[in-house]
């Protein structure tokens, strides 16, 4: 992976870039008018590219860039705001002061939600392999500024680690979330927003196996969830209680305990 700014940059930028390049231990190289799609012929690699607002990254090949974004939680913290249900918070069963461990943090609404819900008393943690994936949301967390301001709070409380899942539930004492919650990559493709489609060519697709499930059943003190769509024969797999809903295409799974 190289970095490199947008199109119309300053110092500023530049120097953010650099920063960049040095932490994540990459290639800088300057701009100079030239298209993304120049700059990943010419170096075969894909292109993070720092900007104003955020950063996009660009895979090789792809003409769509990954960015974070706080999504569809922006408009779900509105509603529990307002008083109305969330199915994500009622499959969790997560309540002020309480704590998640997602598993599967990719774009991290889920993890926002949750963090709006367990508040200042509460902890969300969540775990990503993708380094990718990982550094761009976990920068976004900190920096994505809106005009509501608990929503950024949320977003802030949220830990971020690098890992693959199981390594870190095996490292986690008994009984040490509320929940441990997956969302793991649907082996069934749904036609659904541009962030996760440009997500799928850069996500880990790390299987859930009957040791990462125990691993979790002892790691959670209250509950196990899995969301995922709705012909997964995981549910069945692993013995979740599915919560099923009519017209979803996915469904949650739950484990009490």
């Amino acid at each position: 992976m190289i970095i490199t700014t947008a199109g119309r940059t300053n110092e500023q930028m530049v120097q953010i870039a650099k920063n960049i390049a040095q932490m994540l231990n990459i290639e800088y190289v300057p701009r100079n008018k030239k298209s993304i799609m120049f700059m990943q012929n010419t170096f075969q690699n894909n292109v993070l590219v720092a900007g104003k607002e955020r950063l996009e990254y660009y895979k090789l090949g792809e003409s769509e860039p990954f960015f974070f974004h706080p999504n569809s939680a922006m408009f779900r913290v509105k509603r529990i705001k307002k008083g109305e249900k969330d199915t994500f918070i009622e499959a969790t069963n997560l309540s002020y002061g309480q704590s998640l461990l997602d598993c599967t943090l990719g774009l991290a609404s889920d993890s926002i939600t949750a963090s709006f819900v367990v508040g200042d008393l509460g902890q969300v943690v969540g775990i990503e392999e993708s380094k990718v994936i990982s550094f761009l949301v976990q920068t976004g967390l900190k920096m994505w500024e809106t005009d509501f301001h608990e929503l950024n709070q949320a977003m802030r409380r949220i830990s971020v680690n690098h890992c693959d899942h199981l390594t870190f539930l095996k490292n986690q004492p008994d009984n040490s979330f509320d929940v441990v919650y997956f969302d793991p990559m649907f082996d069934e493709e749904i036609m659904t927003s541009n962030g996760i489609n440009t997500i799928r060519p850069i996500a880990s697709y790390q299987p859930i196996t009957n040791e990462t499930v125990q691993e979790a059943k002892r790691v959670a003190n209250k509950r196990v969830v899995l969301k995922d769509h709705y012909k997964s024969r995981r549910f069945e797999q692993f013995n979740f209680h599915v919560l099923r809903r009519k017209t979803a295409k996915f469904h949650y799974g739950v484990i009490k305990l």
